[in-house]
């Protein structure tokens, strides 16, 4: 059962209640309870293609709760918990949305190991996926809601989440947060897209959600081999350019990039040793969408 076949009512309902609503993201399934009133209208909207898991064991347990400031006494905040514990700040209260999935991204970041965790995009096409590492400010969420809207299916725009044994990519298809000049850009672009409220004043400026297509979300438990590593970089005014990259210098990056990396130790060593060896490396210099997906869309079909 899917959270649109819901009413608004039943939402906020279960949002609300002892049990919580039970939402499955990829892999993991995530208890999230909150009596907000304002959060429950923007997360049924970006919600809708999710799956309900009903009574089954939530991996993380997750609230967003209502507090109150010494210092301001009449402003409203609200607080993240996990598992009862707050891992930062209260934060004022039209930034709960931000809160509730800059929290769960916290909370598989810093809580799974059965999975090697790799900080960044991942898309899938012609049955295979192409990895998108980049840092902050790179663009690689902005240049993933462009791809997954022109036939590539989200796994994720933050997480990599590889099956060290298998060498398996599996899906975590979450909102994506676009952050304040490429919310316009993206609206530009793909004037279809679903976009939750923009967020003022956060710590990362003003941020909107898109959320994913419903036929990424219908498809997550379906994993894929990687074959495709590109460092992708955002460049005003720039020339695309996609070049060939040592495998060294990619190694590096590709494990620098890994959440977990240093608790998995040698596993995670020859399971980035294999991964590198399987995939073409590059790096991607663009400036526009049109011209990044005409250079990713030749990669990945020869």
């Amino acid at each position: 059962m899917k959270v649109e076949q819901l009413s608004l009512e039943e939402f906020r309902a279960r949002l609300g209640s002892k049990n919580g609503l039970r939402i499955q993201f990829g892999p993991f399934v995530v208890r999230i309870q909150s009596f907000l009133p304002s959060l429950a209208n923007p997360l049924y909207r970006l919600y809708a293609f999710y799956t309900l898991a009903n009574d089954d064991i939530a991996e993380f347990h997750v609230q967003i709760v209502s507090k109150r400031s010494l210092r301001r006494p009449f402003t409203p905040f609200v607080q993240f918990l996990v598992d009862g514990q707050a891992p930062f700040p209260a934060a004022p209260v039209h930034h709960a949305l931000t809160m509730l999935e800059w929290g769960i991204n916290l909370a598989i970041a810093v809580r799974v190991n059965h999975f090697l965790l790799f900080h960044c995009a991942a898309v899938e096409r012609n049955g295979h996926v192409l990895l998108l590492p980049a840092w902050p400010g790179s663009g690689k969420t902005t240049l993933c809601a462009a791809l997954i809207h022109h036939g590539y299916r989200l796994f994720s725009d933050e997480f990599g989440l590889m099956h060290v044994q298998s060498g398996n990519f599996f899906p975590l298809p979450r909102l994506m947060p676009l952050k304040n000049q490429a919310i316009g850009a993206i609206r530009d672009f793909l004037p279809e897209v679903t976009l939750g409220p923009e967020i003022h004043g956060t710590l990362k400026g003003t941020v909107a959600h898109v959320r994913p297509p419903e036929a990424s979300i219908d498809r997550e438990d379906e994993p894929a081999i990687p074959r495709w590593i590109v460092f992708p970089k955002w460049t005003a005014h720039q020339p695309l350019q996609l070049e060939e990259m040592p495998r060294s210098e990619a190694f590096l990056l590709l494990a620098s990039n890994a959440f977990n990396y240093e608790v998995l130790g040698e596993v995670a060593f020859d399971a980035v040793t294999g991964l590198i060896q399987r995939c073409e490396c590059r790096k991607l210099v663009y400036s526009d969408f049109d011209s990044a997906l005409v250079a990713l869309n030749a990669l990945t079909d020869d």
